[in-house]
């Protein structure tokens, strides 16, 4: 994972779905973490915000933590053998304190993050988003903080936008600079391949590649001629799911065309998209969302697809190399782009 020196898996757990699961039976929660474990996942990524703090309660269970008895079986202290990613500064309950990315909040997150875990330390520490109400120099100087305190073994920062990357590398050098960063890369969101992973080779930081699915876009369900899919998060976000909206149609068509290619490569969509964001050379770690044994089952598979030149090519001639479908896909808003930024001034509604 860049310059801490740590191997990681092909394959990060992600833990929005696992939250999800845990709602239902904790139980099942904490055997999908060992599932994933079990089939050589060696990295998990955990939001705080999760489930209100419910997603690490369950990692922490699966790990070995003193929670476990009380959240369901664990196998024994697993904790050495994983790489231990947690973002912070999304809001973790009902609180308004308890969200950003400043000094004050974060040192309370990460105290909950620990107990929560049942660790005494985190491998990675990393705002979820950028947050433009803190400067980002109190953020990396609270987060080189917490490496001297011993809290956290290294930290990253968001890599959208890109340009603050290379601020963070100009900010803070040497063992107390941002060692990694996360961004959405898939087919459909390929923006990262121009502004995050050039700036990632250049300072040696890992790069988690999150969201190869395109939030379920390319899971297979979507296909020209089929019925609405039904998920989780199409019942969450309606409006980003829905095949018949105009914004929608066009990611709806790529999907399709994808779709098809898969078809004739041999592939499933999903083999496809993962084994697409596993090319790159830039990303260390892909963050997959399994909700059930049969999905780790199929993310694992399609981490050992190789994907040749010549369907690259094709992928190519679909989504070309550094676009995206949607602009709402690529991340957090960029201020750049608001109204008020493009024109100078506060329009009237």
């Amino acid at each position: 994972m860049g310059r801490t020196g740590a191997p990681v898996s092909a394959l990060t757990l992600g833990t929005r779905a696992i939250a999800a699961v845990a709602e239902r039976d904790v139980e099942d929660a904490v055997r999908l973490v060992h599932d994933a474990l079990d089939r050589g996942i060696t990295a998990v990524d955990v939001s705080d915000a999760d489930g209100a703090g419910l997603a690490e309660d369950v990692v922490g269970a699966a790990l070995g933590a003193a929670l476990g008895a009380a959240l369901g079986p664990a196998l024994g202290d697993r904790r050495d053998d994983v790489f231990l990613t947690v973002r912070f500064g999304d809001a973790a309950d009902r609180d308004p304190p308890h969200h950003g990315n400043g000094r004050r909040w974060m040192f309370r997150a990460v105290e909950r993050s620990l107990q929560r875990l049942g660790t005494d330390v985190i491998d990675l520490y990393q705002p979820a988003h950028p947050d433009p109400a803190t400067s980002l120099d109190e953020t990396l100087d609270a987060l080189a903080d917490l490496v001297t305190q011993g809290k956290i073994r290294a930290f990253g920062i968001p890599g959208f936008p890109a340009e603050e990357l290379v601020e963070a590398q100009w900010l803070r050098s040497g063992g107390k600079s941002a060692s990694a960063t996360h961004v959405p890369y898939s087919i459909t969101t390929r923006t990262a391949e121009r502004t995050t992973f050039p700036v990632a080779r250049r300072f040696g930081l890992g790069v988690l590649a999150a969201a190869p699915l395109a939030g379920g876009w390319l899971a297979g369900a979507y296909r020209n001629g089929t019925v609405q899919p039904r998920s989780p998060r199409a019942l969450e976000a309606p409006h980003a799911y829905d095949i018949g909206a105009p914004a929608n149609r066009r990611k709806l068509d790529v999907a399709d065309r994808l779709g098809r290619l898969a078809d004739e490569s041999g592939l499933t969509l999903l083999e496809l998209a993962v084994g697409f964001a596993l090319t790159h050379p830039d990303v260390s770690s892909v963050v997959i969302g399994p909700r059930t044994v049969s999905h780790v089952d199929a993310y694992v598979q399609a981490s050992e697809v190789v994907l040749d030149d010549e369907l690259l090519d094709a992928i190519d001639g679909i989504v070309p190399p550094g676009t995206h479908v949607l602009e709402g896909d690529t991340g957090v808003a960029l201020p750049g782009l608001s109204r008020e930024r493009l024109r100078g001034r506060v329009l009237a509604r």
